[in-house]
């Protein structure tokens, strides 16, 4: 939200107080509190009819410094609130003079009293990471007489914002405005599914606003050397969180809200769904799951969109009898073909539902303030919303997925929880506008404790739409609505670049596109994209997305990809394991492999897959893509080219390549399975060494828990790299990389060491 009107003046009917004027600062075990006049205290009259602001300054957590300013301190609180983790008093205190400093680990936050008032946050080395400087402390009151609360941190020279959630705008997010509102709006506009108040700077640090509800940033696009958030309440609060680089960042923010639980093995192979509006029934499902076997498609999940209910009954949690007479049978039929199931959900009652009478009798519904149950027709007629603040209400909506569970279904996809609405109350008397962004966490948390409880640790997964901060622990997320277009693809891994830069570790999109129906190039171009993503799944609205109904071209990509993928899977889930333990991503923008190289700081169109993996997406249907190379030289996984970074390169690739980069010095996993994601990842298990391989470069392979199965180190032995392995006996290939796609090279094959 906007207050100034330039840099002078104040927009129409807006009045704003700041910090200025730096009182008494008071003293306490690891923390201290400010009180600042609004403007210059020259003489005693000047302490009069003026507010004060309380300004507290403490540490929950190494390298985390919070920040929390008051106006008035007596309004009641009525949550929700992010649980945290972490305790007062990770910090320590310093007063010399005029000076008050308090440090946790690599952060101080510096107060000078002799100045007016301003906090300095510093690095480990006493270089200034960033400011609260003039007007960088306050509040305002807009022409309707609301109040907000407003903190600013000064941007240096150069320096880039990212994250905010799951963005589809421009990734850089300089010059933005960005409200932090859960919204159903595509992924063609500034609305976003996952809200994250949680952005990371390109210098090193990030800052996370500890508030559930709406908080409105200005980006440099206010004040244009500063990052203003500001909420609608009489107290702000916010977390500076330290590097230096930006993996230590999230590996203290994800410590903080809660790090990603990690998802099934099985989860990471190909899913089809019946797509949404498209007329489906077991016969129709029979044949896709046929299709696919026929055509050498390896299937790992099979999922069922809303019409596997009756219509205008949404979500009552029964199949269609006219559609699915068997249900058991079905469920029991396709998991014998080794598949598993999703069906899709959403927390919405349709009132012709005879679920809506019971749940309305049990007060599981969400009220108006005069005691009517809060229904409206968009979606479902006469819908009605899930009070998961009643936790009777979770419970009872857990009980109707058990029963889904006990008839065969495996996971859920959590669809919606973004459109809720303020007008209402809730069961435990949560503030509407901050239980509207924190619904998402109820929701999905509901769903994902469950399928822990009934599937046991390690097989909960969900396919989840919307998101606030902490949902990171409910894996995964997907991106949303998007058209069937090479435009849409390329903002929907923008989406998926700023998620996982606001602690997501795992995140998908509908291959192809979501709405209308794909030009086979659009669909052949993100398959390759989509099955070098975490999840992927072919998914669309009105019509299918079966490989064959694009032509044989498609079912060939479709197969080349998805088997490379499985063959990828020791990999991968090693960086699965890795996002799970430290809240790194999965799918990481370049920025996060190469901190220090300015070229990274920018790109959109690229990623790395896990750390060793640089994967450049085309958005052309003639196959003309421009991608960046960090330094080094880099090999193509799926060609054995090599190219010598740092450079820009401009290549051509067929609908079945891609540019798909292994990383200078990497020691890369393969498994021999390419039918399946959770294989024996060990059995004829291949090492392929990259150039510039380092003398103890090691590798962890896990197993399908995520516990260590083995580990193999790399080592130099004049001019070859030799490659040793603890925790197995069993044998393995070692073969360089640019050899893996040449059927006649030759490999070192055996048990024991390796040589190459």
């Amino acid at each position: 939200m906007k207050f100034t009107d330039g840099f002078w003046l104040m927009r129409d009917g807006v009045r704003a107080s700041y910090a200025t004027d730096v009182r008494d600062v008071r003293e306490g075990e690891g923390r201290f509190t400010a009180y600042a006049a609004v403007h210059r205290v020259r003489e005693r009259g000047d302490t009069l009819n003026t507010p004060l602001v309380t300004v507290e300054c403490f540490s929950p957590a190494d390298g985390v410094i919070g920040v929390r300013a008051t106006h008035h301190a007596g309004k009641a609180a009525h949550g929700p609130d992010f649980a945290l983790n972490g305790t007062e008093g990770a910090g320590i205190l310093k007063r010399e003079g005029t000076v008050t400093e308090l440090t946790s680990g690599p952060l101080t936050v510096r107060l000078d009293t002799d100045k007016p008032w301003g906090l300095e946050f510093l690095d480990a080395d006493g270089q200034r990471l960033t400011a609260v400087e003039r007007r960088g402390t306050g509040f305002a009151t807009a022409p309707d007489g609301s109040h907000h609360m407003i903190g600013q941190l000064a941007l240096g020279v150069g320096e880039y914002i990212y994250g905010l959630g799951e963005r589809f705008t421009p990734y850089v997010k300089n010059g933005q405005n960005v409200d932090i509102w859960q919204a159903d709006g595509g992924t063609s506009s500034e609305q976003a599914y996952k809200n994250i108040p949680f952005h990371l700077s390109s210098r090193g640090y990030g800052v996370f606003v500890n508030h559930p509800g709406k908080v409105s940033y200005e980006i440099g696009s206010e004040s244009v050397g500063q990052v203003q958030f500001s909420v609608e309440d009489q107290s702000i609060e916010y977390y500076v969180i330290a590097g230096p680089t930006p993996k230590d960042v999230l590996r203290r923010y994800t410590a903080l809200t809660g790090r990603p639980a990690l998802p099934p093995a099985w989860s990471f192979g190909l899913w089809l769904t019946t797509s949404f509006c498209t007329p489906y029934d077991e016969e129709t499902v029979t044949a896709f799951v046929d299709g696919m076997a026929e055509r050498d498609i390896p299937l790992g999940v099979f999922h069922f969109d809303c019409f596997w209910m009756r219509e205008y009954q949404w979500t009552d949690f029964r199949w269609d009898p006219e559609v699915f007479p068997d249900p058991e049978g079905m469920l029991r039929r396709l998991r014998e073909r080794g598949l598993k199931v999703s069906a899709w959900i959403n927390p919405y009652i349709a009132q012709k539902s005879d679920l809506f009478a019971e749940a309305a009798a049990q007060g599981y519904l969400v009220r108006r303030p005069n005691g009517d149950i809060w229904q409206w027709d968009l979606w479902q007629p006469g819908m009605a919303l899930v009070d998961f603040t009643n936790p009777a209400a979770r419970a009872w909506y857990a009980d109707r997925l058990r029963t889904l569970l006990d008839q065969g279904v495996d996971c859920f996809k959590t669809d919606f929880g973004e459109r809720v609405p303020t007008d209402v109350v809730w069961h435990d008397g949560s503030d509407p506008e901050r239980m509207h962004n924190y619904y998402a966490q109820l929701y999905n948390s509901t769903v994902f404790e469950l399928l822990e409880k009934e599937r046991g640790p390690g097989q909960a997964v969900l396919f989840a739409r919307s998101a606030t901060a902490g949902g990171q622990q409910f894996p995964v997320h997907w991106g949303g609505d998007c058209f069937a277009s090479l435009g849409a693809m390329a903002e929907s891994l923008r989406g998926g670049l700023s998620l996982s830069l606001s602690g997501f570790g795992f995140w998908s999109h509908d291959i192809g596109g979501f709405e209308g129906t794909p030009d086979p190039a659009v669909f052949k171009r993100w398959l390759a994209f989509g099955l070098l993503s975490s999840h992927s799944r072919l998914h669309g609205n009105v019509s299918y997305r079966v490989p064959w109904a694009f032509g044989e071209e498609a079912v060939d990509v479709a197969r080349k990809f998805t088997l490379l993928k499985h063959r990828l899977m020791p990999y991968l889930y090693g960086a699965a394991v890795e996002a799970h333990r430290t809240g790194v991503p999965v799918m990481r923008p370049m920025l996060l492999e190469f901190p220090d190289d300015p070229a990274c700081r920018t790109l959109d169109r690229q990623y790395m897959l896990g750390p060793d993996l640089l994967v450049a997406p085309v958005f052309t249907a003639e196959g003309d893509v421009e991608f960046y190379v960090p330094e080094g030289t880099w090999t193509h996984l799926l060609t054995g080219e090599s190219v010598q970074g740092p450079a820009w390169r401009r290549e051509t690739h067929g609908f079945d390549s891609l540019p798909l980069y292994v990383r200078p010095g990497a020691l890369l996993p393969l498994g021999a399975d390419d039918q399946r994601a959770d294989g024996d990842w060990l059995q004829d298990l291949t090492l392929l060494v990259a150039p510039d391989t380092q003398d103890g470069k090691e590798v962890t392979v896990p197993d399908l828990d995520g516990r260590p199965a083995a580990v193999f180190r790399a080592e130099r032995v004049g001019a070859e790299v030799r490659v040793t392995a603890e925790g197995t006996d069993r044998a393995f290939t070692v073969r360089p990389v640019a050899d893996w796609s040449n059927p006649g090279g030759n490999p070192s094959a055996g048990g024991g060491d390796k040589d190459v």
